[in-house]
């Protein structure tokens, strides 16, 4: 007896037994708010409208019905770029079935343009993509083309088509193929502005690498640009030269990095985003604050634009003149920011953001004042600072300020009414956001009914007006976050939420939630299960990826210990409460895994 007693007790010393999840329960009955009602018909509308759009749009095989192109008019990124936003409708507690038509779609679309090629684009001729992935082109353009598969980890992260790909394409840019060394370690560049799975392209660009091989255009396509021949396009392109060396749209490409990262924690992932931002980073601050365009193969400022800080195509000093002769400024180098962005997000060090600070206070140091009125420029070239426009410059500053939380962040923002809700000014302010995008659903489905384009007249990019996923206003409302965009960048958030019960990502049925106030260590949310006869469970993250921590909550008075990246409310039928939540932002390692494998 005494021996199975020492062995009891051993094998309970030998397996700690696990700490208890907080489960908050809220039971008050309330009427449904107006804004929960809102959330959930936006969920419902918005799944019904991609269900319609999908079937329009794309065949069995998950094909985009369209003429297939290469190009920087109308190309690869363009077909996928028309389901931007449905990972996140999704990952909110849209249907199952949106997630479903993104993995038919994403299959299709891989195979789609695998088997696509050019005639006379030299670096597409054998397929415009190649495992899986962009041969080699810009990343404003690669970043639009993966803006939904670097989104998918949200609601598929453990599926293992979608890890096998995260690594692989995280290994493009860590010299982990030998068919595409893209990065040069020593120098810590990538090697080129047009750059993927075949690798960099050290050459000049020409106008056929970026308008594609020769096609009709009058009476048959209507071109984005207002191009009305093939020789126009080509016009369009024609000083869209200078892409040997490094940019900064490059720093996107972190984000296939931060995606393998946030698989298995593996750390040299990490190292090389930070490696590469770091470069960046230096180079601003020998740049007099201002991120260089150009970064010769040597390592160089300027060094493939002959020492021409602000050279390259979509650089500082980029104006292009369009088809119809007029001068158009495509200075695009804030879009890097994305890449600054991760760091922050893998370290909380805000070394990345006052990078960033430093150069929209150098930009706004050259201000000036005419009639009145203040303006600051948005290009540079040999004639110094151009491109003025009216007011200060800002690019930027809402994602700083999101980040930081700081007071002297939030004063370079621009108006902003959902910063002003969130600091009391405008209680209307969630009511009128959600009706705004459920009429922009009816809106876009009503264009898209009358859409006359045929599959033999329809380019890539022309359904794109239509995707009706709208989910700006929930991305604000519910998770306290900011919308990715096209840009190709993660999901930057103070919660998200999860169903428990159904082991998905999103707000379980007939849930909703409000964020009310954010500050750097306290969100303020309120949550409704709208259902007055049935309980709801939701599972709360702290983050988007759980880099937050949660320390306690309080409720009706009550406080409740968490210290967690994520808890569990229990909401009675019709109940709703309001929690305070104290937290510390940015201190655990970003991950993918749900909570409860966690």
């Amino acid at each position: 007896m005494v021996r199975s007693l020492l062995a009891i007790c051993f094998c309970l010393a030998a397996f700690p037994v696990m700490a208890v999840e907080p489960v908050i329960e809220i039971k008050t009955p309330q009427s449904p708010p107006a804004w929960a009602l809102l959330e959930r018909e936006l969920l419902k509308t918005n799944s019904a409208a991609c269900r319609e759009f999908y079937k329009r749009y794309f065949d069995e095989r998950g094909w985009l019905l369209c003429v297939e192109r290469w190009g920087g008019d109308d190309g690869p990124d363009d077909a996928i770029e028309n389901l931007m936003d449905w990972p996140i409708l999704h990952a909110l507690g849209g249907s199952d079935d949106v997630l479903k038509m993104i993995q038919k779609a994403w299959e299709g679309h891989l195979r789609q343009y695998t088997l696509a090629k050019t005639r006379d684009v030299p670096m597409a001729r054998d397929g415009m993509y190649y495992k899986e992935f962009p041969v080699m082109f810009d990343w404003l353009h690669n970043g639009e083309g993966l803006c939904v598969f670097n989104l998918q980890g949200l609601s598929e992260a453990h599926e293992d088509a979608f890890r096998r790909r995260v690594r692989r394409f995280a290994g493009f840019y860590m010299n982990e193929d030998p068919g595409a060394p893209n990065y040069d370690p020593k120098h810590k560049i990538i090697k080129s502005m047009f750059n993927g799975s075949r690798g960099p392209l050290l050459r000049k660009a020409t106008a056929l690498d970026w308008a594609g091989d020769p096609i009709e255009v009058k009476n048959r396509f209507q071109l984005g640009h207002g191009e009305t021949s093939y020789k126009e396009m080509l016009q369009h392109f024609e000083t869209y030269n200078d892409i040997v060396g490094d940019h900064p749209l490059n720093l996107v490409a972190t984000t296939l990095a931060l995606n393998a990262f946030m698989l298995d924690n593996e750390e040299k992932y990490k190292k090389w985003l930070l490696e590469y931002v770091d470069a960046w980073l230096d180079r601003m601050a020998a740049n007099n604050d201002i991120i260089p365009t150009n970064i010769g193969l040597d390592g160089k400022i300027g060094g493939e634009t002959g020492g021409k800080w602000y050279g390259g195509v979509y650089g500082w000093g980029f104006t292009m003149k369009m088809p119809d002769g007029k001068l158009v400024n495509r200075n695009q180098q804030f879009k890097g920011m994305v890449g600054f962005m991760n760091a922050y997000l893998l370290t909380g060090n805000d070394q990345y953001l006052e990078s960033w600070r430093k150069q929209i206070d150098a930009v706004n140091a050259q201000k000036k004042t005419v009639d009145g009125i203040v303006k600051t420029p948005t290009m540079f070239g040999e004639q110094g600072w151009y491109g003025y426009v009216p007011g200060l410059y800002q690019m930027g500053a809402l994602d700083i300020y999101h980040l930081s939380m700081k007071q002297a962040d939030r004063a370079r923002v621009p108006a902003n009414q959902w910063l002003d809700y969130l600091e009391g000014k405008n209680a209307k302010y969630p009511e009128n956001y959600l009706r705004h995008d459920l009429e922009r659903v009816r809106q876009k489905v009503q264009a898209m009914r009358g859409d006359t384009t045929t599959p033999d007249t329809r380019l890539a990019d022309d359904p794109m007006k239509f995707t009706p996923a709208n989910v700006n206003s929930m991305i604000a409302l519910a998770m306290g976050g900011l919308p990715p965009g096209k840009a190709g960048g993660a999901l930057f958030c103070r919660l998200r939420y999860f169903d428990p019960e159904n082991r998905r990502s999103g707000l379980p049925e007939d849930t909703a939630a409000l964020i009310e106030k954010m500050t750097a260590d306290q969100v303020v949310v309120s949550l409704a299960n709208v259902n007055q006869l049935e309980q709801r469970t939701v599972m709360v993250q702290a983050g988007g990826y759980a880099e937050h921590q949660f320390l306690n909550a309080t409720i009706d008075g009550k406080e409740i210990g968490i210290n967690g990246t994520a808890v569990k409310v229990r909401l009675a039928p019709g109940a709703g409460g309001t929690l305070t939540i104290n937290m510390k932002r940015y201190v655990n390692p970003p991950t993918l895994s749900v909570p409860w494998k966690r």
